[in-house]
């Protein structure tokens, strides 16, 4: 699975927290594909996994 149907799995809310968790600065309107590309991709995949 790539990083953009990761993106489109999760929510906005969850992306941000783990965004928030490794001090990730998200800019002005970040999307949750800008969001999903920045966090660590082990994160990102378990979070699809819930």
């Amino acid at each position: 699975m790539d990083v953009e149907e990761m993106a489109k799995k999760a929510t906005m809310k969850d992306l941000k927290e783990i965004a928030k968790k490794h001090d990730i600065k998200l800019g002005r309107c970040p999307t949750k594909l800008k969001i999903a590309k920045m966090i660590p991709k082990e994160e990102l995949e378990d979070l699809v996994k819930k």
